[in-house]
């Protein structure tokens, strides 16, 4: 045979290979010319899908005989995402109608499925809670999913149960609040003291160079987007002196909803979230400074600090405005509180 060499998993590539001498069985003969990057059953599947061809014409029986000179054409189709299946995921549920669903999500949830999440994750658990009811809505992927949290926020999320609430509330989160009723509001833990206690902070977002990551961009990058995250201080931690603080408590609103919005933008005026793997490494070594039992909070708590406590809007049907509250978790809880029991002058 002529041409064979390694057969990258990539949709869209042709692999032509020419037969020399006898070829015995089409399965068989692509297998021993491809191996080890297919097995006989997955070829077996190409070929009866119509993915190979024989001098220019599909051939679609794995057992058809090939002769000498033949050329036979593999071209990979694109890969099809597995469709979710309901998982018995225990969902905290705030809030459900025909219309939609409010749920509590905890920390380390992943809202969708997606490439090395295909399971586990918050819509598996919808499917298997909701039944049909949430069949194409969105998408397959996302079924009735108009906002998201990161896997390690917690807080309230609201998902849609029929195409006019997915219309109505996907409208509602575009528009961000700025006509209508939509509100929503994070707590975070945050190194240090922001000056002013109040502010705004107004800076666009995009792709960092770790393309998982995004990073205040002040180009015109086809990717950059309009980005303001409202803050408040609400409380402070071990205050010094200098009128700093340690740690402080922040409420932040947002004014537009972009990709890992608050978490950037607090790292981007100094104060980074605590625990935030991301954006707030370069802080971790303020925890040398704390007594040792704080200290130890501080290191053991595995996400950054973010909670969505709150979320109002208009329902999709009534027209009524619903809010929902969610306490912080027990794990945010613990930092707040151990952070709240430092007296001034114990950060060295």
């Amino acid at each position: 045979m002529h041409g064979a060499s390694p057969f990258n998993e990539s949709a869209g590539e042709l692999k032509a290979l020419v037969v020399e001498g006898a070829g015995g069985r089409l399965d068989a003969w692509i297998a021993a010319a491809l191996a080890p990057d297919f097995s006989r059953s997955r070829i077996k599947t190409l070929v009866k899908d119509g993915h190979v061809s024989i001098n220019g014409t599909p051939a679609t029986e794995p057992n058809r005989k090939l002769h000498d000179g033949d050329r036979v054409e593999i071209m990979l189709p694109e890969a099809a995402d597995p469709v979710p299946q309901g998982e018995d995921i225990p969902l905290e549920v705030l809030y459900e109608d025909a219309d939609l669903i409010v749920i509590n999500k905890p920390p380390g949830l992943v809202v969708h499925p997606a490439a090395g999440n295909w399971t586990g994750t918050l819509v598996n658990a919808l499917i298997h809670h909701c039944g049909d009811s949430l069949s194409g809505i969105g998408g397959v992927k996302r079924p009735g999913i108009v906002h998201r949290l990161d896997k390690d926020t917690s807080g309230v999320m609201v998902v849609a149960k029929n195409d006019l609430s997915h219309r109505h509330l996907a409208d509602q989160f575009a528009d961000h609040g700025r006509t209508g009723d939509l509100e929503r509001a994070y707590k975070a833990i945050v190194w240090g003291r922001p000056d002013p206690l109040n502010g705004t902070i107004d800076a666009p977002l995009g792709r960092a160079r770790d393309r998982l990551k995004r990073a205040v961009r002040t180009d015109n990058g086809d990717d950059v987007r309009h980005a303001v995250t409202h803050y408040t201080v609400t409380e402070r931690y071990c205050e010094q002196s200098d009128a700093t603080s340690l740690a402080s408590l922040v409420e932040c609103r947002l004014e537009t909803g972009r990709t890992h919005q608050i978490r950037v933008h607090m790292s981007h005026i100094g104060h980074p979230l605590i625990g935030d793997r991301d954006y707030g490494m370069s802080f971790r070594t303020k925890t040398k400074k704390l007594p040792e039992e704080v200290a130890k909070v501080i290191d053991r708590f595995p996400r950054q600090a973010l909670h969505a406590w709150l979320l109002a809007f208009e329902h999709p049907s009534t027209g009524e405005v619903m809010r929902f509250e969610a306490d912080m978790p027990e794990d945010i809880e613990t930092v707040r509180a151990a952070l709240a029991g430092l007296d001034a002058g114990q950060a060295g």
